[in-house]
């Protein structure tokens, strides 16, 4: 490429790479904070074995339900099926309690595939019981406070000129990760008050379980909306939840090399929030794309698609070496010792590249073939696309912290 027309790429898509670059460093100031609070969990970590595979699913769950919430309304107010003006319709509401009871349903599921891979792979677990009212309590926390949130920032983002592909999706990342992990703190307060009376807390999750499942079928048959976003999310969603368990899983077998190094657990919530920020605002922009015309369908990316992905590249050479640093120097402020700046920056970059030059083209395939089948981009590129990142990146951060560290040689 010629230098004639990269100076050409960047004064064309400048507005783009600046608006996601704020997303992305507000998304990371959030998932710092998740990080510093998961290094500072070892107590519940501890308290309730099994915990550290539910973590990776909750967090990627709020970001998938609320990123798709947030790419519908994205994508609605752009065509205009939503006015601006932030005006309860039928529209509207489908969505917000489409994505509510996606979320209770999906808690409830998240906790059951859990508690089977604990099973599966001898993990020592907290009880079934346990792990349902944990997850669905947290769900309900923190969808009370993501739902007004997300249309906040969707409506006041398009009002102000910004393009919601670019800015809603890390940010609702963040706020969802930002309160994910106090959420399920105060579930397990919750837990510990119930655990009281035995009787009380069998009486109280059978009533849990049995409002999650009468609100998710009563807007099921709400209307014909709502009955398309839940039929086209639900088994896009229940693939995520394994996929998140299985995040969470491969970090469970490594905990002992996490609890060991703080900075590596600093850096989990943060290398995990921010390549999936990063995909989301692909998948948002390949969404919208296919939807007025950008964006041609093709089996071979062109055009706008790879200006796409060039932005992710940019984005990810500046935001994953930085996090490193972030994630390190926060661990040192702490009075922890961290695995020294030059390996911490190495880990992060390298894993996030290896990861983000896999992500485009699952989430490329993925956006062209749901939309030549007639099923919404917006409804199961993201929880895929996510979910599939929260996986992978779980297995790349380990395996390049280990080779870099020297635990392979």
């Amino acid at each position: 490429m010629s230098l004639s027309s990269i100076q050409d790429f960047f004064s064309e898509h400048d507005s783009v790479i600046k608006e996601s670059f704020i997303a992305l460093l507000i998304c990371a100031l959030g998932d710092l904070f998740a990080g510093i609070l998961l290094g500072k969990m070892t107590f519940f970590l501890e308290t309730f074995p099994g915990l550290l595979v539910i973590i990776p699913g909750a967090i990627g769950m709020r970001g998938n339900i609320f990123g798709s919430f947030a790419s519908r309304i994205s994508t609605n107010l752009h065509i205009g099926m939503i006015s601006p003006k932030f005006e309860l319709s039928e529209q509207l509401n489908n969505n917000i309690l489409s994505s509510f009871v996606l979320t209770l349903i999906l808690s409830l599921f998240l906790a059951i595939i859990a508690k089977i891979f604990c099973i599966i792979f001898h993990f020592e677990s907290i009880a079934l019981i346990d792990f349902i009212l944990i997850s669905v309590i947290a769900g309900i926390i923190s969808t009370i406070i993501m739902l007004p949130v997300t249309m906040f920032i969707s409506f006041k983002s398009f009002n102000h000129g910004w393009d919601p592909d670019n800015i809603t999706t890390p940010l609702i990342a963040a706020i969802g990760d930002l309160f994910t992990l106090p959420a399920i703190v105060a579930s397990l307060y919750v837990l510990n008050y119930l655990n009281t009376s035995l009787l009380i807390k069998e009486i109280f999750t059978l009533i849990l379980t049995v409002f999650v499942i009468s609100a998710f079928v009563y807007v099921f048959r709400m209307s014909s909306e709502s009955k398309k976003i839940i039929t086209q999310s639900t088994p896009v969603l229940l693939v995520s939840s394994i996929l998140g368990v299985s995040a969470g899983g491969i970090f469970n077998s490594s905990i002992e090399t996490l609890l060991t190094n703080p900075s590596l657990l600093t850096l989990m919530p943060l290398f995990s929030g921010e390549s999936g920020s990063l995909v989301s605002i692909l998948s948002a922009r390949l969404s919208s794309g296919l939807h007025y015309g950008l964006i041609e369908p093709l089996r071979k990316p062109e055009g706008e698609s790879l200006h796409n992905f060039m932005i992710c590249y940019v984005l990810a050479i500046v935001m994953f070496p930085l996090i490193g640093f972030i994630a390190e120097n926060s661990t040192n402020i702490l009075g922890s010792a961290g695995v020294g700046y030059l390996n911490i920056i190495l880990i992060s970059l390298i894993s996030g590249l290896i990861l983000i030059s896999v992500m485009i083209f699952v989430v490329y395939y993925i956006s062209i073939t749901s939309y030549n089948r007639d099923i919404d981009p917006d409804n199961i590129v993201i929880p895929i696309s996510t979910s599939v990142t929260d996986a992978i990146s779980s297995l790349i951060l380990i395996s390049v912290s280990l080779f870099i560290l020297g635990a392979l040689i």
